[in-house]
């Protein structure tokens, strides 16, 4: 492809500054066209983002000659759906992370890509982020030694909109999401952990609703061995006090130890016996910008294509593993 145009379905508040101006400020890259039900709220995105066309029906837009690309927004419940028609449309597809609210969805988007010969990227962009590569460069320079042992811990509030059971927020419906905040926010952490440890070789876990907030779960805790034989255990929990809110990894190593959080971004700690060093690479703008930047120029043929399919799909089934789904 010469030119990139992206066409969004669902361009909600996750496109209004974290993706979607990212699609404009790369070389041979256009935001085209934008979709949403609500037409009104289709053209004011498109007004006050200078998008030429939009529409209030997803087909409308997957077939419009010009866009060449589609980034799916949509709540994970549409993604397989929207995804397949669209790389049936013959449109490279990128679908918001997790993958899809199930596994069997995730398997489906990737046999449609393997049969179409259209790429498919999911949006697991802390990989591409400086902050998490700079902590993979101190794993690969085997600062820390001989790595030992990892614990991830994130504990979060409840948001104002969970206290409200009339009207729940649907990241916590798994019909729609396809289960609470964890599906949301520990899918990233997996993937990461991926990207830093290697392959997954044993997954355990168990999962609560201890606050009663809601119907999913806001306890989890899991086990994890990847092939090298690191374990590392996680704690999540959604429904803590203000005052006990954490985000951190820690990786503790023969020689040193390292640690960072997720969403917070702390500086990264490498703490040694006689001195702790901190680093804290700065993020874009548009927090997704690194890894659209890689997509296009993927597509664009200026880079081996390393489309992310068959590892958002395995974290999908890492995460219903924990929670005990069939």
């Amino acid at each position: 492809m010469h030119s990139i145009n992206w066409g969004i379905i669902g361009c909600g508040n996750v496109t209004e500054v974290k993706s979607g101006p990212a699609f404009g400020k790369i070389d041979g890259s256009r935001l085209v066209a934008v979709m949403r039900r609500d037409g009104s709220k289709a053209a004011d995105y498109a007004r006050r983002h200078h998008v030429p066309r939009w529409y209030d029906n997803a087909d409308q837009l997957m077939h419009d000659p010009e866009v060449n690309a589609v980034y799916v927004a949509t709540p994970p419940s549409t993604h397989a759906q929207y995804a397949i028609r669209a790389m049936e449309a013959g449109k490279a597809v990128y679908v918001e992370k997790p993958m899809a609210a199930r596994y069997a969805d995730c398997l489906a988007m990737n046999e449609v890509s393997a049969r179409t010969g259209m790429p498919l990227y999911v949006a697991y962009y802390r990989r591409f982020l400086p902050y998490f590569r700079k902590v993979k460069e101190i794993i690969d320079l085997h600062k820390l030694g001989r790595l030992l042992l990892v614990q991830a811990d994130l504990h979060l509030s409840p948001r104002p909109e969970d206290l409200n059971p009339d009207d729940l927020p649907w990241r916590v419906d798994p019909d729609i999401a396809g289960a609470g905040y964890f599906y949301d926010l520990a899918s990233h952490q997996i993937d990461l952990f991926e990207m830093l440890f290697g392959q997954t070789a044993e997954v355990t876990g168990k999962s609560f609703n201890r606050a009663g907030l809601y119907a999913v779960e806001d306890v989890i805790t899991a086990n994890l061995v990847y092939e090298s034989g690191l374990p590392l255990s996680a704690t999540w929990c959604f429904t803590v006090g203000n005052q006990m809110q954490l985000d951190r990894i820690t990786i503790f190593g023969t020689e040193a130890s390292l640690e960072f959080s997720t969403f917070a971004f702390t500086p990264v700690r490498l703490i040694r016996q006689d001195q702790v060093i901190e680093d804290l690479p700065p993020n874009p703008e548009n927090i997704q910008y690194w890894l659209i930047r890689s997509m296009v120029e993927e597509l664009r043929g200026m880079r081996p294509k390393t489309c992310n399919g068959e590892s958002a799909a395995k974290t999908n089934r890492i995460m219903d593993i924990i929670l005990g789904k069939k």
